[in-house]
C-alpha cells in the first residue's frame, strides 16, 4: 500500500515530497493513532527538544548525530506543515517559498533587489549587513518602536538568551552603559538589594532581585562578548565534572557524599580544582 515510501528521493525535491507523503500516510485514517491526534500546540515541546538536540550534536562535533538530529527538526517542520495543509492554512511548499522569499528580501547586497549593489563605492561589512537585516525585519513585522521589537522576542526562549536580545535592542538606541564598569557596578548594586531582601525575609522581592541580578550579569557578559548561555552551561559541566570526582573518591573510600561532612567534600572539591589546572 505504501510501496512508494520505501523509494529514496534522488533529489532534494523528491526527498521532501517523500517526507510529506509519509506525514500524510501517518495522519490518514489507517495511519498512526499518535500522529493523527497531534496539533501545533501538542508538538511545541518536541520542536524545542529536537532543536536543542541538533545544537548538542554541533557542540559535540558529531556529524553523524547532526545529520540525524537535523532530520528530526525537519520532521517537526513537516508535521506542522502536514497539519496546516489539512486545515487549509499553509503547506510545506509555502513554508519553503516563504523563507526563501524572506532571505532574498533581506540580502539586497547579494540578490540586487535594490540599487545599492550597483554603487561601486559601497563596501558591505558584517555590521552594516546585520543592520540592514534588522531594519528589514522590523519593517516586515510592522515594528515601529524598539519596545514592539522587544515584545516580539519569544518568551519561551532560554531566559539568558532573551535577556541578552532585549539588552541589545536597547543598546542600539543608546540606552546602555558607557562601558563594562557600569555593568559591574550594577551587579554589585543588585547583589546588595538581593541580600537586603533576604535579610528582610521578603520572598516576593527576593525573586525580583534575583532576576535583576541575573539581568545585570547578562549585561556584563554582553559587554565582554561572552555568550551567557554558553558560559553558564560551561560552569554547569565543570560542576558536574568536579562533583563526579568528589563522589568517585568518596566511593573509593567506602562511603558516599551524603555520609560526609561539608568540610570533607570541600577538600575533595579543592583536589578536583587543582587537578584541572
Amino acid at each position: 500500500m505504501f510501496e512508494e515510501l520505501y523509494k529514496k528521493g534522488e533529489t532534494a525535491g523528491e526527498a521532501a515530497e517523500r517526507l510529506m507523503e509519509l506525514i500524510r500516510a501517518l495522519r490518514s485514517e489507517n495511519g498512526c493513532p499518535w500522529d493523527r491526534v497531534q496539533t501545533h500546540e501538542s508538538l511545541r515541546r518536541d520542536m524545542i527538544e529536537e532543536a536543542y538536540e541538533a545544537v548538542d550534536a554541533v557542540d559535540r562535533g558529531n556529524l553523524v548525530d547532526l545529520e540525524e538530529e537535523l532530520g528530526d527538526v525537519v520532521l517537526q517542520v513537516a508535521l506542522h506543515s502536514g497539519i496546516a495543509e489539512e486545515l487549509g492554512e499553509f503547506s510545506f511548499a509555502s513554508v519553503m517559498n516563504r523563507v526563501t522569499d524572506k532571505m532574498i528580501s533581506r540580502h539586497p547586497h547579494v540578490f540586487n533587489v535594490s540599487e545599492e549593489k550597483n554603487d561601486p563605492n559601497r563596501v558591505f561589512s558584517v555590521d552594516n549587513v546585520l543592520e540592514k537585516w534588522e531594519n528589514t525585519k522590523r519593517k516586515e513585522h510592522g515594528e515601529n518602536t524598539t519596545t514592539q521589537s522587544m515584545q516580539k522576542i519569544p518568551k519561551n526562549f532560554p531566559a539568558l538568551i532573551r535577556a541578552e536580545k532585549v539588552q541589545k535592542k536597547a543598546a542600539k538606541v543608546g540606552f546602555d552603559w558607557d562601558d563594562v564598569e557600569g555593568a559591574f557596578q550594577k551587579i554589585g548594586e543588585e547583589a546588595g538589594e538581593l541580600l537586603e531582601a533576604y535579610r528582610n525575609g521578603d520572598q516576593v522581592n527576593m525573586q525580583e532581585e534575583i532576576g535583576d541580578l541575573l539581568f545585570a550579569v547578562v549585561n556584563a557578559a554582553r559587554f565582554l562578548n561572552v555568550d551567557p548561555e554558553e558560559a553558564l552551561n560551561f560552569t554547569s559541566d565543570k560542576f558536574i565534572r568536579r562533583f563526579g570526582y568528589v563522589e568517585e573518591q568518596a566511593i573509593k573510600a567506602g562511603t558516599r557524599p551524603e555520609n560526609m561532612t561539608l568540610a570533607e567534600m570541600d577538600k575533595l572539591w579543592d583536589d578536583a580544582k587543582r587537578m584541572e589546572k
